[in-house]
C-alpha cells in the first residue's frame, strides 16, 4: 500500500477540454461545437488516470465509451461515472464486496438508462464499501477511497468513489445512491452539492420495491448547485413522477423569504462538535443576513429510531447474505466484510423485533409532518462531526467498535430515508483545520425539491463554494 502525506491535495484541473467546466458548462461547449464528445471523453480519462493511482475511486473502466447516445439530452457528451452497485449493461456490478465474483450485466438498470437519457457519456463504475453499508469507503484487504481535499482522510460513503472523482475535477458529475446518506455524506466529506431526492423522484430500483421501506435514492454528485438541478430536469424529461408535483429546471433563487428551523444536535441524542456546530451558526447568520427567519427548533423523535433503523439495516444485511447467489454463483456470505457480517449477525439475534420496528420506521412519518407544520426548510450538519481519518471507519475495526463510531458520526441523514423526503447537502463557508470542507444539510417536505435547490443557490451566489484547485 502507498504511504500518503496527510496533507496532500489531488487535483486535476487543467488546460484541456474539461477546463473548470461543471457539467452545464461542459454540455454547452460541447452544443456550441468548442469541444468534442470524444475530446471531452478522452481528456476525462486523461484526467483519471492522473488521480486515480492516488485516490482509489474506480472499480472498472469502459474501453470503449458511447459519446453523446441522446445527442439532445441536458448532458450530451457529458464524461461521467456510475455507481458500482448499479447494472450497466456489459460492466460486472461488484457491490464493493468479495464475497462473490460478479459477471458482467446484460441490461442496464432502470435508474442507468434514466441517467443515459441525458446523454453522458459513461467512462466506467466507481468504488462503494461492501454493499454500501459503512460511511467510509475502506475495504478489509484493499486501499481506501482517499478524500482529494486531503488524502490522508476518508472521502465519505457509500458514494466515495464517485465524491473523489468529482472534487478532484476529474469529471464534472457522478452517480451516486443513498439509503442512509450515500449521497449527502460523500458530498460533504468533499465539498460537494448531493441532493437525495424524494422517494418516487427518480425511477427506483427492483430491490427498493420489495423492501417493507424503499429507504434507497438515486442521483448524483456535484460541483454546482446548476448541475444538480439540470439533472433533476433531466430525469423529469425522461419519467416524471405520477405522485410528486413537477419539478421543472430551477434556475437559481427565489425571492420569497422562508422559515427556516435549526439544528445543532441531532434528535436521536448525538452531539455534533465545534467546527460542524460552527458550520452550521454561520449557515443560520448568513441566511438571516439574507431576510429569511431561522430559529432553533426541536424535533420529536421516537427513542427507537436509531436502533429501529440499525436492524432495518441489519434486515439488509441479511436478505443479501440470504440472497447473495442472485449476485454470483459462488457467493459465500463468510466472504463478507466484517461490517456486513457484524449488521447480519446482530439481525438474526433480533429478527423478532423486525415487525414492530417497521411499524415504529413508518410512523416517524407523523413526526417529521409535525416538525414541518410551520417551516419551510430544515437545517442541520449533514455528520456530527469532521470527516474522520482513514481507518477511523475500517471495516476491520472491531464491530461493537465500529457500530459506536458509525451511530455518533451519521446522525442526522437516515431520517429522510426512512421517510422519504428530499435533502441537500451543501459546502458550508469554513472548513476544518485540516482544510477538509464541511457540509450542511437542508431538508424539505416530500416533494419540495425546487426550495432546496432555490436555497442551495442562493447560498452558492453570496459565497461561492470553496475550491479545491484554490487551496
Amino acid at each position: 500500500m502507498t504511504t500518503f502525506d496527510e496533507r496532500t491535495i489531488v487535483h486535476t484541473f487543467r488546460d484541456d477540454s474539461l477546463g473548470e467546466h461543471d457539467a452545464v458548462g461542459l454540455a454547452e461547449a460541447i452544443r456550441r461545437g468548442e469541444v468534442s464528445p470524444a475530446e471531452a471523453a478522452r481528456d476525462a480519462v486523461e484526467r483519471v488516470r492522473a488521480v486515480d493511482a492516488l485516490l482509489g475511486a474506480v472499480q472498472t473502466h469502459v474501453d470503449s465509451p458511447a459519446h453523446a447516445a441522446v445527442a439532445g439530452g441536458a448532458f450530451a457528451g457529458v464524461p461521467t461515472f456510475v455507481k458500482d452497485n448499479t447494472d450497466y449493461q456489459g460492466l460486472p456490478t461488484g457491490h464493493g464486496s468479495t464475497a462473490f465474483r460478479p459477471k458482467p450485466a446484460r441490461r442496464h438498470a432502470p435508474f442507468a438508462q434514466q441517467l443515459l437519457s441525458s446523454g453522458v457519456t459513461v467512462l466506467g463504475k466507481t468504488r462503494l464499501p461492501e454493499f454500501g453499508f459503512n460511511a467510509s469507503t475502506e475495504y478489509d484487504g484493499a486501499d481506501p477511497v482517499r478524500n482529494p481535499w486531503n488524502t490522508g482522510y476518508s472521502a465519505g460513503g457509500s458514494s466515495g468513489g464517485s465524491a473523489a472523482l468529482v472534487a478532484a475535477g476529474a469529471v464534472p458529475i457522478a452517480h451516486a445512491n443513498d439509503g442512509g446518506g450515500s449521497i449527502r455524506i460523500p458530498a460533504a466529506c468533499c465539498g460537494l452539492v448531493g441532493l437525495k431526492p424524494t422517494r418516487g423522484r427518480v425511477v427506483g430500483s427492483d430491490l427498493g420495491r420489495r423492501l417493507p421501506i424503499d429507504i434507497v435514492s438515486d442521483g448524483i454528485v456535484s460541483r454546482s448547485v446548476r448541475d444538480t438541478a439540470a439533472f433533476l430536469a433531466a430525469a423529469e424529461t425522461y419519467r416524471g413522477s405520477s405522485v410528486l408535483p413537477p419539478l421543472g429546471l430551477v434556475e437559481g433563487p427565489s425571492e420569497r423569504r422562508l422559515r427556516i428551523g435549526f439544528l445543532l444536535d441531532s434528535p436521536n441524542g448525538a452531539h455534533s462538535d465545534t467546527a460542524t456546530r460552527t458550520a452550521v451558526t454561520e449557515t443560520v447568520a448568513t441566511l438571516e443576513r439574507l431576510g429569511h427567519t431561522v430559529e432553533p427548533m426541536e424535533f420529536a423523535m421516537d427513542p427507537n429510531f436509531t436502533s429501529d433503523f440499525l436492524t432495518y439495516w441489519g434486515l439488509l444485511a441479511f436478505l443479501l447474505g440470504a440472497t447473495g447467489r442472485t449476485l454470483g454463483a459462488d457467493f459465500d456470505r463468510r466472504g463478507m466484510d466484517g461490517l456486513s457480517r457484524g449488521l447480519r449477525e446482530d439481525y438474526l439475534r433480533n429478527w423478532r423485533r423486525t415487525p414492530g420496528v417497521v411499524r415504529r420506521l413508518k410512523r416517524t412519518k407523523e413526526a417529521h409532518t409535525a416538525s414541518f407544520r410551520e417551516l419551510d426548510l430544515v437545517l442541520s450538519p449533514v455528520l456530527a462531526h469532521t470527516t474522520p481519518p482513514i481507518g477511523h471507519l475500517s471495516p476491520t475495526v472491531p464491530y461493537e467498535k465500529l457500530i459506536e463510531r458509525l451511530l455518533a458520526y451519521v446522525a442526522f441523514t437516515p431520517l429522510d430515508n426512512i421517510v422519504g423526503t428530499p435533502s441537500v447537502s451543501v459546502p458550508a463557508a469554513s472548513g476544518t483545520t485540516d482544510g477538509l470542507p464541511i457540509g450542511v444539510m437542508f431538508s424539505a417536505r416530500p416533494g419540495g425539491e425546487r426550495k432546496l435547490l432555490e436555497i442551495a443557490f442562493e447560498l452558492e451566489a453570496d459565497r461561492p463554494f470553496r475550491r479545491i484547485q484554490d487551496q
